[in-house]
């Protein structure tokens, strides 16, 4: 169904993006248009001409499991751009992207290295340690599925230094969303997402898409790296060991999970950017 869905919006995209071209002057709003402010992370016609349709996804449940440790998603995640006409790609601009978004770490930082004695030194809010998901690569339109997803999670604490992270730019984890059934390699078996809702207002100029879930489970993860643990002005030492040994990590496909409840909506960029 998003498959039809994205090819429909993208040929009547298309053919508006022609016409505007052929018949209206050149776009000089570099704001979006009153009621589409939300669509600011979407590129405008002279950051990127090829843009055709705006959309946004916000991701408002279900959890991330790498190795043996699982992360609830309790706080909603953004993300926001446009579909390139030409590529299919999502592009998006400074206001746009993945929405750095905190989510708690079950067993804080002391569940994660498996350094009983740091309740000794350290209060709770400084045992709290954050997951945020951040992009590292470009990922596909959330209209096509499956939808590609490189990122790398950075574990923030003050305690674990800047550059605390599971996956890279060059070493993401590469998550391939989908709302149908997955074909994982055991252990796991295939979990099936659910298909959105769809709702088009037609006076808004708004298409919705309500209630969905997003599934992977065939994806990999790679080990910590970047991990300094800084407590009382020790030297900084190393614990990529440590917290890989405590969450199972590296973990192979087949041992991993996400599951994402997400709402979107979608315009065109002639509609956002008129």
């Amino acid at each position: 169904m998003i498959h039809k869905l994205y090819t429909r919006l993208l040929a009547a995209a298309g053919a508006t993006l022609i016409a505007a071209a052929l018949f209206a002057p050149a776009a000089t709003a570099q704001e979006p248009a009153p009621g589409f402010e939300r669509f600011a992370g979407c590129p405008s016609p002279e950051e990127n001409p090829d843009i055709v349709i705006c959309m946004r996804t916000v991701i408002d449940g279900g959890h991330f499991k790498m190795g043996s440790k699982e992360v609830p998603i309790v706080n909603p995640i953004t993300l926001s751009g446009g579909t390139n006409f030409i590529t299919g790609a999502l592009e998006y601009n400074s206001k746009g992207g993945l929405e750095p978004v905190k989510q708690p770490i079950p067993g804080g930082l002391v569940g994660l290295t498996g350094l009983d004695w740091l309740v000794n030194f350290l209060n709770l809010e400084q045992l709290k340690v954050y997951a945020v998901t951040e992009l590292a690569g470009e990922p596909s339109s959330p209209l096509e599925e499956p939808v590609t997803m490189p990122i790398k999670v950075r574990l923030i604490n003050p305690a674990l230094g800047n550059n605390c992270y599971v996956g890279s730019n060059s070493n993401p984890i590469v998550l391939n969303l989908t709302t149908k059934t997955t074909n994982p390699p055991p252990p796991n078996e295939p979990i099936t997402g659910v298909e959105p809702e769809f709702v088009f207002d037609e006076e808004a100029g708004l298409i919705f898409l309500n209630n969905g879930v997003f599934v992977d489970n065939e994806f990999a993860a790679p080990g910590a790296t970047g991990c300094k643990l800084n407590v009382l002005g020790l030297p900084l030492l190393n614990i990529d060991a440590l917290i890989n040994a405590q969450s199972g990590l590296p973990s192979p496909a087949g041992t991993n999970e996400t599951v994402q409840t997400w709402d979107g909506e979608a315009a065109e960029a002639i509609t956002v950017y008129p």
